[in-house]
């Protein structure tokens, strides 16, 4: 059985960076953070009027939408001060083929999650508790691997690399908007930009632990 559990262990060396980059996703899909980086020094304020207080209400609108907390048709028939829509069909359209997007990655997330929680008791009563723990480990060394490789490329050309991330996603420009909608307004490059960063961090940083947490393992 010692193949089967090597076989497993690498299984578990390719999900960990999975794992890793769920959480920092998950971390982010949060109020509080959204709390945190519009208070951020040097974060742009909207020159078409959006108050700290209007962002943080309708970014939270936007949250609770993509992560399926609120029906479809939510958004359509939300209004600003003025009487305008909040988003107009064009910014409707991208809620909803992102919404298309995040609910099953939000699924599979915690299924992924339940998997390894899964395999790790399946290590512990199995009796193949080294093989799970070499996986966790070399797993956060590849998590580190890929967050060094992917931030160099991203850092040096980041608009081209959020230019390909979404025409990987998304048809044609779909998600191409004016300065002056509501999603830009809300959510500004600079707010991308931060999401990469802090993501990045929390799988290196994930990554590090898992790899220099078992490095002296006796059996590891």
């Amino acid at each position: 059985m010692k193949w089967f559990y090597r076989t497993l262990s690498w299984l578990v060396i390719l999900l960990t960076p999975l794992g890793l980059l769920f959480l920092g996703l998950r971390l982010l899909g949060t109020p509080l953070y959204l709390q945190i980086e519009y208070r951020m020094p040097g974060f742009p304020v909207d020159g078409y009027g959006f108050t700290l207080d209007d962002r943080l209400q309708w970014s939270k609108v936007s949250l609770d939408y993509l992560l399926g907390d609120v029906e479809t048709g939510y958004l359509e028939d939300l209004t600003l001060a003025d009487g305008s829509p909040l988003f107009n069909e064009r910014e409707l359209k991208h809620m909803q083929d992102t919404r298309n997007i995040v609910l099953p990655v939000k699924a599979a997330g915690y299924s992924l999650w339940v998997l390894m929680a899964g395999l790790g008791l399946w290590a512990h009563f199995g009796q193949w508790m080294q093989d799970y723990r070499r996986g966790l480990r070399r797993g956060g060394w590849l998590s580190v691997i890929l967050v060094v490789t992917i931030a160099a490329f991203a850092v040096a050309a980041f608009m081209q690399f959020f230019t390909v991330f979404h025409a990987m996603l998304f048809e044609s420009d779909t998600w191409i908007f004016l300065y002056s909608d509501t999603l830009i307004r809300l959510f500004p490059v600079r707010f991308w930009q931060d999401c990469f960063i802090y993501v990045g961090v929390i799988v290196l940083v994930g990554g590090l632990l898992l790899g220099l947490l078992f490095k002296n393992h006796p059996k590891a």
